[in-house]
């Protein structure tokens, strides 16, 4: 009952100058950021019972939160240091406004680029962390987030660390051209040179990861994990369903859908994800 005798909080009344009227009339106006619809369960949600890890309380569904709101659920207060944040894109093909998207986007988030990569702690174990933001560009795919990837491999490698990436993507950044593909086999690379060094690597693939970093690093983990129902894929579905001729299953592509099929190792809550990550990498022979 609270939310209709507090209606001066959650309602703002502005005035109507449209109706000719001796008497001053008025028209309630809901804020746009009151309420938020879910994407999976498609149920209207008052956005405070979202709580801060913005969990679906209907369906459980993880809406998709910034690179700094996932740093501030996941790991030890204090113990992130950014790296490898002066890295800036050469532009290749000159694509128009690109440069001017990228500013953009840039403090619209206040990112450096699409992928926020340094070292942390997470209950005390310390990691090598990257986590891809979808908010910038669709956290697509270009060489700064490749060279900034395959840099905190590398460095991992030589400081003997284990990785955690958080995924999400639409794929390779078209504004890069064959550029931007190309940093799936660096990053692959990189990859199997922290394996071959005998260290952990482990990815969590959240809503949404498709595209080229499904078909490179996303699915190359050790173990994968993935938030609930989150969208993950190479191909979009209507162009799967042309090319085999065939319809789809309803839940094709949700993460349920490829734990079923053997894709990935477990579905973990966003809450319950700090405890996993720690269990994991200790149980790995992770550094304290």
């Amino acid at each position: 009952m609270a939310l209709f005798s507090k209606k001066d909080k959650y309602i703002r009344i502005t005035p109507n100058h449209s109706l000719k009227s001796a008497v001053s009339q008025t028209i309630p106006e809901v804020p746009d950021e009151l309420f938020a619809k879910c994407p999976a369960c498609k149920h209207l949600i008052y956005q405070k019972d979202l709580g801060p890890a913005k969990i679906c309380p209907e369906c459980s569904y993880n809406f998709r939160i910034s690179a700094y709101e996932r740093l501030q659920l996941t790991v030890d207060e204090g113990s992130f240091v950014e790296m490898f944040d002066a890295i800036e894109t050469t532009d290749p093909l000159h694509f128009p406004k690109y440069k001017e998207k990228l500013a953009q986007a840039k403090e619209k988030t206040g990112l450096h680029e699409a992928v926020l990569t340094g070292k942390a702690r997470i209950k005390g174990e310390e990691v090598a962390l990257a986590i891809m933001d979808s908010h910038f560009i669709m956290a697509s795919m270009g060489t700064v987030v490749g060279e900034k990837i395959t840099r905190l491999f590398e460095w991992a490698t030589q400081e003997k660390l284990p990785v955690v990436i958080f995924t999400a993507s639409g794929g390779a950044r078209m504004q890069e051209g064959i550029m931007s593909l190309m940093q799936m086999a660096k990053v692959s690379a990189a990859v199997k040179r922290h394996s071959n060094a005998g260290l952990f690597y482990l990815t969590i693939l959240t809503d949404p990861t498709t595209g080229g970093v499904t078909a490179s690093f996303a699915m190359l983990g050790d173990i994968i994990l993935a938030e609930p129902q989150s969208l993950v894929g190479f191909a979009g579905r209507r162009v799967i369903e042309t090319t085999v001729r065939e319809n789809l299953p309803e839940d094709f592509q949700k993460a349920e859908f490829l734990l079923e099929h053997g894709f990935v190792d477990a579905i973990v809550k966003r809450t319950e994800l700090p405890d996993k990550i720690a269990y994991l990498l200790s149980f790995h022979g992770g550094v304290k």
